[in-house]
């Protein structure tokens, strides 16, 4: 359920001259506090908070390597090893490219429902820092390629199976891989709780920021300070790499990508050549019956249908921009294969970049359960349920459909102060940090446009829905260790193709 329900009806009237006129409107209904909690607690009848345990996998489910080989007929035939290469890397990184395969385990998966919008691929490492149009620093989500309203379990079960493969592959022991996975859960529901007694506003304007963020870990390692001295090791640690991280962000911006993937030549930038991962459109060979000359044109074009799509405001800014050159940019894992370019702008000299970023919009991997989305174009999917779920978005965010209409994309800024936490490097002090920081900014975005009032009346004051989720992930860490392997074993075989460090 989404806190406000509504039902479309028409009406008439008429106009200034007396023509009849008829309209469809929405009459929204407001249930009052008490029919929501009534709601989150009915929920747990149908749905007791316990039958997230005990997972086991279909009896029909289908192979993996099926499964994600599936996703790469769409796909550029040469950048498919680099995603398999990235996905061989550990059990972790294949996680991260394997949505789509836990999307169809997850169909089968109790749910209480009440639907938020979903991030649709929340795993720790989908979450990080960016600049907001403010220019403070803010740590929120930052992926949402599967973006579609549904169960929130769908989210808080991704993250939390992914805290327990992370802690899993950084060595940690069975309390330490329980215990990073149990925070990010509990951190969740205590959010929930928090969020369900604040006024609307104040739950709209709730964010973390970067001083709230360290003061957050400050405060979460201070209640491990009375540790042996490997102990307080471990914790100065963590706070000086979050400090790193944090200084290492503000210098990530266009001026930066600027020196990193541009040289200048006579006097005029363009991006330099690094294939597979960076090959400029000068450079491409021909697809689709287009010369690398009608690429670079078609992205011109495709740059003014997508200012189209911006506020008014934001699209007289990007005006004041020439687009100066063009190439395609491998990123991620899972999303290695879908189209994906970066364009670099010139404002009033060589010295004023401006990077923005291209990337293929497809249908969400949750539409193999939950209802198709709304928008007719999948990068207004992506656009539009970011910004519900994000405390502040990017001012550039648009979309536009390529020259092949059945193909959506979504533009973005390239480097506008990101920065991801190095998960591969956290400890068991560390770990269990980032999971509290993780689970708040879940619960945050869910109760941007769910009912944090039931969904907190669902969850309750105990710990049984955390621990019911955290023995769900335990056991998923299990199943995809056994895809993982599977995987491994098609390209060891040749059924796939890997190509490794891309």
């Amino acid at each position: 359920m989404m806190l406000v329900q509504g039902k479309r009806r028409m009406v008439t009237g008429s106009d200034e001259n007396g023509k009849s006129l008829a309209m469809t409107t929405m009459k929204i209904t407001r249930p009052s506090m008490a029919d929501r909690q009534a709601q989150g607690r009915d929920a747990r009848d149908r749905t007791p908070r316990s039958s997230h345990t005990n997972w086991r996998p279909a009896g029909d489910r289908p192979d993996p390597v099926t499964t994600l080989t599936e996703q790469n007929v769409t796909r550029e035939p040469d950048l498919v090893p680099v995603r398999h290469g990235r996905m061989m890397v550990s059990p972790f990184t294949f996680y991260r490219g394997a949505a789509r395969v836990m999307a169809m385990d997850l169909k089968d998966t109790p749910v209480a429902g009440l639907d938020v919008q979903l991030c649709g691929d929340a795993h720790l490492s989908n979450f990080g820092a960016f600049a907001s149009p403010e220019r403070k620093l803010l740590f929120d989500l930052n992926d949402f390629d599967e973006t579609l309203p549904g169960p929130f379990e769908y989210d808080v079960k991704r993250m939390a199976a992914s805290f327990m493969i992370a802690a899993r592959n950084n060595g940690f022991d069975k309390a330490d891989q329980r215990a990073s996975t149990l925070a990010s859960v509990t951190a969740y529901r205590d959010a929930m709780t928090m969020f369900a007694g604040m006024r609307t506003m104040d739950v709209w304007y709730a964010h973390l920021d970067e001083d709230q963020l360290i003061k957050a870990i400050r405060e979460a390692t201070a209640e491990d300070r009375d540790g042996g001295k490997q102990h307080q090791k471990l914790v100065k640690k963590a706070l000086k790499r979050a400090e790193q991280n944090r200084r290492k962000a503000h210098t990530r911006d266009s001026l930066q990508a600027l020196s990193k993937l541009a040289e200048n030549v006579d006097g005029r930038y363009r991006i330099i050549s690094q294939p597979p991962i960076v090959v400029p459109a000068r450079d491409l060979p021909m697809t689709q019956d287009m010369t690398p000359d009608e690429i670079q044109q078609l992205v011109r074009d495709q740059f003014r249908a997508y200012r189209s799509t911006l506020q008014d405001d934001r699209r007289k800014l990007l005006e004041r921009f020439e687009v100066v050159d063009m190439a395609r940019k491998v990123v991620g894992v899972g999303s290695v294969g879908t189209r994906a370019f970066i364009v670099l702008l010139q404002g009033r000299d060589a010295g004023d970049p401006l990077f923005l970023q291209i990337k293929e919009a497809t249908n969400s991997v949750l539409e193999t359960s939950l209802p198709r989305s709304r928008y007719r174009l999948q990068g207004e999917r992506v656009v539009q349920g970011q910004r519900m779920m994000q405390a502040a978005s990017d001012i550039y965010l648009g979309w536009t459909k390529g020259r092949d209409v059945t193909r959506h994309f979504y533009w973005r800024q390239l480097r506008d102060m990101k920065g991801s936490a190095e998960v591969e490097l956290m400890t068991p002090v560390g770990l269990p940090v980032y999971g509290r920081i993780c689970g708040w900014t879940l619960a945050r975005a869910h109760a941007r446009s769910g009912d944090p009032v039931a969904i907190a009346a669902y969850l309750g004051g105990s710990d049984t829905f955390d621990k019911s989720i955290t023995d769900f992930a335990d056991r998923y860490a299990d199943q995809n260790e056994q895809d993982y392997e599977r995987f491994a074993s098609a390209i060891k075989s040749g059924q796939l193709e890997a190509v490794d460090g891309q």
